[in-house]
């Protein structure tokens, strides 16, 4: 998708710092504010919390977004200036995410669907151990994993909890979903595994009433859950936009190469 020449519709999201205000009162003052529905593209104003807020928001608009870090953490978005700024989107390189979509079942058999950028994450929600089973595509990979839960993390979302959890960064082109244990406790020696984007993930949860297990999808929560299934939704398109030079092709690269001193805490 190419951006139209004539940028004039612009409507601006921000978080509720000073930082992120004061900027918002600028770019409103200087290049207008229209309705989001109403609007070219939607420009964030904060860290890489709104950003997600913003992508969740606006995801089946199929509007273009573009960030600009007036926030805490800033991976998601660009470098802020208050000049030039149509030039800038006219100028910035556009990518496209899927997010997955999660659909839980809980133990009294109420089905719930949420949509996630990052990841969806299993876990335990008291002091013993999660045991879960995992199936991929229906064929069973794992028996039995104890740990404190798992992740399926989409290449977006793989410097964020995933990487905590020691899970792989994925470069946004691949084809690839990461599942990443937390904690693992049995098999010991198990860290993982990179899955095709068109896989299908079910995890039954063993003992769920003695063992109870919450699911969460970005920040949608379900709790005492007792079969999850994930799954890409590639029917949703979200179109992020990045100046040249900073796409995410490129962050998510250079993260792979920077030493554990020199990181600075780079999502939420």
């Amino acid at each position: 998708m190419s951006l139209p020449p004539d940028i004039d519709r612009i409507a601006f999201v921000a978080s509720s710092t000073a930082d992120a205000q004061a900027a918002l009162a600028t770019l409103t003052a200087r290049y207008g504010q229209v309705a989001p529905e109403d609007a070219q593209m939607i420009v964030a104003l904060g860290g890489d919390g709104l950003m997600l807020q913003t992508l969740h928001n606006f995801m089946g608009s199929g509007k273009p977004i573009y960030g600009m870090h007036r926030g805490t953490v800033g991976f998601l978005m660009n470098d802020y200036r208050d000049d030039n700024l149509k030039e800038r989107l006219r100028a910035a390189e556009m990518t496209v995410i899927h997010p997955l979509l999660m659909q839980a079942i809980d133990v009294h058999g109420e089905r719930h669907e949420y949509h996630a950028i990052n990841e969806v994450s299993v876990y335990r929600q008291t002091y013993q151990a999660a045991r879960l089973n995992i199936l991929v595509d229906g064929k069973e990979r794992l028996k039995e994993l104890q740990a404190d839960g798992i992740m399926v993390a989409t290449p977006a979302g793989s410097t964020a909890y995933n990487l905590s959890a020691m899970g792989p960064i994925i470069p946004i082109g691949a084809a690839l979903l990461a599942l990443t244990p937390i904690s693992p406790f049995r098999p010991r020696r198990w860290r993982g595994a990179l899955l095709p984007d068109t896989a299908v993930v079910t995890i039954n949860v063993l003992e769920p009433d003695k063992r109870p297990v919450g699911a969460v999808a970005d920040h949608d929560e379900v709790r005492s859950v007792q079969r999850i299934d994930v799954r890409m939704d590639r029917s949703i398109d979200m179109k992020l936009l990045f100046d040249p030079g900073h796409n995410l092709d490129e962050r998510i690269l250079r993260e792979q190469f920077v030493t554990e001193p020199e990181r600075a805490p780079q999502r939420p």
